[in-house]
């Protein structure tokens, strides 16, 4: 085995350049605690984008994988397996959902959610109703079908043509879905309940429920994206339960498997029929280890106690994220529900965001961006308050030598 020191420098001359990763190489993770190839630590407030929502190397992780990997790591899709069949039905019992399809990204998961609404009208209505409405700076993967739903042209460019019979509305405007959808042509509405990627801009709550009826009335599904507002982010374990909102079908990754690759879409038994037997499929989806992990991942987050932790913590997150931002005038608003925000940046500070994550990083505390007007965290949903108050330390010394 290779066991060559590696450097970020390696990075450009192994790997296809479709990121830009930082300067430092974390190696060793615990709990909010990060530490680099130097031993330097960081406070971890990126959560590896809403993905650690019980930190690093969380011990009952840890024994579920390593109970898991004694026993049986794959097996072919001819075959089922005790730990999807396990977390298959917790979800069910926990959710509004009674099928549950596996795969292993949030793009997977989405790319069935879009297929089956396909499929689900041309056998039930006809190949006319095959029309999808998403929405403006929505984001729903990398597949060539997922980032052609989501709303952002940059992410589309140099890969045309994309599938057809896709539209775009405004987030939060019923009045723009109204001139787009069509009962004789709308297969399904797809909507982030917080779009992440763009800003972290929360859906109001009469807006969901405005496109809830409007598909009702219009025969038409809705699919819910809760990649990144899923598995607790918000304080509930899935967002749609906060705005009293039951989609059709919900997708679900990042923090689903604590940091272990696996997703899944959820949906009611009538639309799900529409997958019959070699309609869709995933070589890993459903994967034992995955499915083992995702089930102490979801057995602990959905406990009460952590829940209503979220908001504690979200409260002092934000309010210390405020006054930093009142007193070197960097942030206009903190939104977001739970322990996923969006620090708005002011008008002197636009565009920049990427400077407060960088000069977090001087200072030893990981915060993310989203876009180039917002500076996103998204924490271990159980970080504990002595790590939020020593991060929110570290990140003012870095706004003040920013702004000096």
């Amino acid at each position: 085995m290779n066991k060559e020191p590696v450097s970020r420098e390696l990075f450009d001359n192994v790997m296809v350049p479709n990121y830009a990763p930082g300067s430092i190489i974390p190696v060793r993770g615990e709990g909010s605690r990060i530490w680099d190839q130097d031993g330097r630590e960081f406070i971890d407030l990126q959560g590896g984008i809403a993905v650690s929502c019980l930190g690093h190397s969380h011990p009952g992780l840890i024994g579920a994988l390593q109970e898991q990997a004694g026993k049986i790591w794959h097996l072919s899709n001819v075959m089922t397996n005790e730990p999807a069949l396990r977390l298959a039905k917790t979800l069910c019992d926990l959710t509004f959902a009674e099928r549950v399809f596996f795969a292993n990204s949030g793009g997977e998961a989405n790319e069935a959610a879009f297929k089956l609404a396909r499929r689900y009208s041309w056998e039930h209505t006809g190949p006319q109703k095959h029309e999808i409405i998403s929405f403006k700076n929505a984001f729903h993967g990398r597949t060539l079908f997922t980032v052609s739903v989501g709303g952002q042209p940059k992410y589309l460019e140099g890969f045309e043509p994309a599938p057809g019979g896709i539209h775009h509305a405004d987030f939060n405007d019923l009045e723009s879905v109204k001139k787009l959808i069509s009962k004789e042509k709308t297969c399904a509405v797809v909507v982030e309940p917080i779009q992440g990627e763009s800003g972290v801009v929360p859906a109001d709550p009469e807006f969901l429920k405005g496109l809830r009826q409007l598909c009702d009335d219009n025969d038409a599904l809705l699919v819910f994206d809760e990649v990144q507002s899923g598995v607790g982010r918000t304080g509930h374990l899935y967002a749609y339960e906060m705005y009293d909102v039951v989609p059709d079908i919900l997708t679900s990754a990042k923090g689903l498997g604590g940091g272990f690759p696996v997703a899944a879409m959820l949906t009611t038994a009538k639309v799900a029929g529409s997958l019959g037997v070699g309609t869709h499929g995933s070589t890993y989806g459903g994967n034992a280890l995955a499915c083992a992990v995702a089930q102490k991942v979801i057995d602990t987050i959905s406990q009460p106690d952590i829940l209503k932790g979220v908001k504690a913590r979200s409260d002092q997150l934000r309010s210390g994220m405020m006054d930093i931002g009142e007193r070197y005038d960097v942030f206009s608003e903190v939104r977001g529900p739970g322990l996923l925000l969006g620090c708005v940046l002011t008008e002197k500070w636009q565009g920049k965001a990427k400077e407060f994550l960088n000069a977090g990083l001087d200072e030893g505390v990981m915060v993310l961006v989203a876009g180039a007007n917002v500076v996103r965290l998204a924490p271990s949903l159980i970080i504990p308050d002595t790590d939020i108050e020593e991060a929110l330390g570290r990140f003012e010394a870095a706004v003040k030598r920013l702004t000096a």
